[in-house]
């Protein structure tokens, strides 16, 4: 999950990614800050949607992007 812009409200985002990651509420914000930023990774596909969701409900802009699989994974 990826998150791309956090809006005007970037407190409320921080607050949003600290409870989706367990960050403290400071790192939250610096992670907030710093886009693009990659917020959840390993995360099923359900789980990454609700987190898009959460963040898009307090404004910011995030999006679900499937990880490509490890060419060693493939052979």
């Amino acid at each position: 999950m990826l998150l791309t812009d956090p809006g005007a409200r970037v407190l409320d985002v921080a607050q949003v990614v600290r409870r989706l990651t367990g960050l403290s509420l400071w790192r939250s914000k610096v992670l907030a800050t710093q886009v693009p930023a990659r917020i959840l990774e390993g995360v099923l596909q359900e789980d990454a949607e609700a987190a898009v969701a959460a963040l898009r409900d307090v404004g910011a802009q995030a999006e679900v992007r499937a990880q490509p699989e490890p060419e060693f994974v493939k052979a």
